[in-house]
């Protein structure tokens, strides 16, 4: 089964694609009007975004419907200097002495215009790492659930407390930004989620730590390319504490690396996007005997996905669309592992996920995808509870953004 699907995926690319002219955008938001309007001055902008989800495991038997984040942003100009913030509630409401649900901010940052093509942030700000990290709104990709590759390998949303310079060339087609935020805390990894829980996410960041992420674009008619890395240290304990635990402590301590590359396209109705990345964690060792997270070495992930605009055959359409879409995602979470480590199969793991997705205008959607899932083998060390390597789930999803 997970040949058949991957074989047809392969195939899929070689369908013929039409001339390229410029990137397609996305329609605006309250928070692009602030971003781009000259004319917004010393007024204060207020939007959001918000996304539904049903979930159905087939091997579990369970279905689930929950109001998955509402966000809402409110932003004001000075002049040359606007201020962004996001508020979101996760899973609809947060109750105390109960699991899920969260409130938080997704940003709270200034921005300082230096001029047209540069401009400085300041605060909790989501860096430019992959293609979701920033453009995370639930109209702008394919598929009821962000990808897993940006879930798990890139964890997004992922943001952090520190500053960004941004800007562009004039004479080439080149963007660049480079960022110096808080590091993370390996004390926080959990096993099957590599770096994600270590995130602070602008609370109580240790800033014994940092990190250096940088990125580049360049635009080739309606491609885009860009990569995109991290660099920085998972432990901000004091230097005594640490050599305790026998962790390597100072600004870029017991580091985590993350390397990463996308190409996107989008044109006369067809879209593809392809992205790659890979997270080292040298020291991964020292921190599983410090902590007993098992923290793999290395782990990566892959994804390439394909769309077409069915309503684009029909000529002019009013502004409305029906993808229909399908992706291949492969990810292993434990590619690498310390001595000290534990492997589980389990996480190296293939995803088809194909649907359609309806928007009767750029800020709705209307999403129903089905999802195969194939993994490796369960590790008796790790757990003795029956095990499936192959689930399907079935998502509907409604998402808008204003």
């Amino acid at each position: 089964m997970r040949f058949i699907f991957f074989s047809a995926f392969l195939f899929l690319p070689v369908l013929p694609i039409p001339a390229i002219s410029e990137v397609q955008q996305q329609s605006g938001t309250a928070e692009d009007t602030l971003s781009t309007s000259a004319s917004f001055m010393n007024a204060t902008a207020i939007g959001g975004y918000g996304s539904f989800l049903y979930h159905n495991n087939r091997n579990a038997e369970s279905a689930s419907a929950d109001l998955e984040r509402m966000v809402l942003f409110i932003g004001h100009k000075f002049g040359s200097i606007s201020f962004f913030s996001e508020l979101e509630v996760e899973d609809a409401k947060v109750s105390g002495g109960e699991e899920g649900g969260e409130i938080a901010f997704e940003q709270a940052y200034l921005k300082f215009n230096l001029d047209p093509q540069h401009y400085i942030t300041a605060g909790l700000f989501l860096p430019r790492i992959g293609i979701l990290n920033e453009n995370h709104l639930p109209n702008t990709f394919n598929g009821s659930e962000r990808t897993q590759v940006e879930t798990y390998i890139i964890p997004s949303t992922w943001r952090e407390i520190g500053v960004g310079f941004y800007g562009g060339l004039s004479s080439f087609p080149l963007n660049y930004s480079v960022a110096l935020v808080n590091g993370l805390n390996s004390g926080s990894f959990k096993h099957g989620t590599g770096i994600r829980e270590g995130r602070f996410e602008g609370r109580n960041a240790t800033a014994n730590n940092l990190a250096l992420t940088g990125s580049l674009q360049t635009y080739l008619g309606s491609i885009k390319f860009q990569a995109s890395g991290y660099y920085g240290g998972t432990v901000g304990l004091p230097s005594r504490q640490a050599d305790s635990f026998h962790l390597v402590s100072g600004i870029f301590g017991t580091p985590a690396v993350l390397g990463e590359a996308d190409i996107q396209y989008e044109e006369n109705g067809f879209s593809i996007r392809l992205l790659g990345v890979i997270v080292s964690i040298p020291d991964a060792s020292n921190i599983n005997g410090a902590y007993t997270s098992n923290t793999p070495k290395s782990e990566y992930g892959a994804y390439a996905e394909i769309g077409y605009d069915v309503l684009n055959l029909m000529g002019a359409a009013d502004g409305k669309r029906l993808i229909a879409f399908i992706r291949y995602e492969k990810l292993d979470m434990n590619s690498a592992i310390p001595e000290n480590g534990i492997l589980d199969g389990t996480l190296n793991q293939d995803h088809c996920i194909m649907g359609l997705g309806y928007w009767p205008n750029d800020n709705v959607t209307i999403k129903a995808d089905v999802r195969f899932l194939f993994t490796g083998n369960q590790n008796p060390a790790l757990s003795s509870r029956p095990y499936t390597t192959h689930n399907v789930f079935l998502n509907l999803g409604m998402g808008f953004s204003f």
